[in-house]
């Protein structure tokens, strides 16, 4: 059989021993692996030896895991969010080596996805108004809207959000409680003042400010949908599942670590007021046409693509909005929804397009260059 690498983040990586690796399930790689004759080699960045082209990884040996050194596998799934620049230099480089790193980037900014999406004029009017994040934007939209969500441009589960909110003749704004986890903090403030800490969060890292997408309600509380968008053996792209995420009632934010919870979408949207039982298989392949619409989009511009998480929201008339494009997608949720097969076949899918890519090195004579491209 063959290796296929997988690469982790460090503490991801420390727990492989004891089996304690969080929201990623490394018994779904085993399994999806065997599927496709592969063998799973979970390594990290820092344990790749590009001069002699092998590295440290855990591999399972019967019933537990032993680190090795071997070979680097000729292509590799990124499952990192890596934030220094020299991170990124080097998986360029093993690039440029030759290798296969699919989801080679995976932590993008939102301002950049947004620019990337706003190309394309289909995609325009799924497209929340968004504006680079500083006091004049936010001033802007306030005045426009009523309502604006103030994102970190490159923050993942839901961290850093905030809100300003126009309501009964005042501004409040909402963000999470600085020291308490899943506690949130509303502030009313003066006519006409942002608050300082506002400032200095604008100052120190990049933000966007949007105009916030009013939501459909399931059971008085906003929700949005997951998707997951995969390559598999082919190399096309398909949709293998979507689930909804419920805000909890304290907050508006409806990411699972930050207390959101994951249900069936069929079930949710069959408990919204706004949309028609008639209409939940039309809102489903309307979301999956437009996911596969937006990563064919983004795929022109982001280096080997292949498995991404998308949030999309369904507002108050049934319209279908996109906030925001994951690359390294949660996938837990699934499990968390009571999808276990589809849980499973997210980690499938990466495992099949390996499969395809390997063999794709095989048939042109086991040559690997960067020039050629495998699909």
């Amino acid at each position: 059989m063959l290796h296929v690498g997988v690469m982790l983040n460090p503490a991801t990586y420390r727990g492989i021993p004891v089996m304690r690796t969080r929201y990623e399930s490394i018994a779904n790689y085993e399994e999806a692996g065997l599927s496709y004759e592969l063998i799973p080699c979970f390594l990290r960045l820092e344990d790749i030896h590009m001069s002699t082209g092998t590295c440290r990884a855990f591999v399972k040996n019967g019933n537990e895991y032993r680190q090795m050194t071997l070979p680097l596998p000729p292509v590799i799934h990124n499952r990192t969010l890596y934030r220094q620049n020299e991170n990124a230099r080097d998986i360029n480089r093993l690039v440029h080596k030759g290798f296969y790193i699919f989801n080679e980037q995976n932590r993008f900014g939102k301002d950049h996805i947004h620019a990337i999406l706003q190309e394309d004029p289909l995609l325009h009017p799924h497209l929340p108004k968004t504006l680079q994040g500083n006091l004049s934007s936010i001033r802007i939209l306030m005045e426009q809207t009523g309502d604006v969500v103030i994102k970190p441009s490159s923050s993942s589960i839901g961290r850093g959000i905030m809100r300003l909110r126009h309501s009964s003749g005042s501004w409040t704004l909402q963000c999470a409680h600085p020291t308490i986890s899943e506690r949130w903090s509303t502030l009313r403030l003066k006519v006409g003042e942002l608050p300082l800490f506002l400032h200095k969060r604008l100052m120190h890292v990049p933000h966007i400010v949007q105009q916030t997408i009013p939501l459909a309600l399931c059971d008085n509380r906003p929700f949005d949908i997951r998707v997951t968008v995969q390559r598999g053996y082919g190399g096309i792209w398909g949709v293998t599942g979507m689930f909804a995420k419920i805000a909890p009632s304290h907050t508006f934010v409806s990411n699972v670590a930050q207390g959101g919870t994951a249900c069936s979408l069929p079930e949710v949207l069959s408990r919204t007021e706004t949309v028609q039982n008639s209409n939940i298989a039309r809102l489903m392949n309307e979301l999956e046409r437009l996911s596969l619409q937006i990563v064919h989009r983004l795929a022109q511009h982001l280096p080997r693509l292949a498995d991404v998480g998308l949030d999309l929201g369904i507002t108050h008339e049934g319209k279908i909005v996109f906030i925001e494009c994951n690359g390294r997608d949660q996938r837990y949720g699934f499990s968390q929804a009571g999808m276990s097969n589809v849980w499973k076949e997210t980690y499938a899918q990466p495992m099949a397009y390996a499969r395809w890519l390997l063999e794709r090195m095989s048939s042109s004579g086991t040559e690997r260059s960067p020039g050629r491209p495998l699909y």
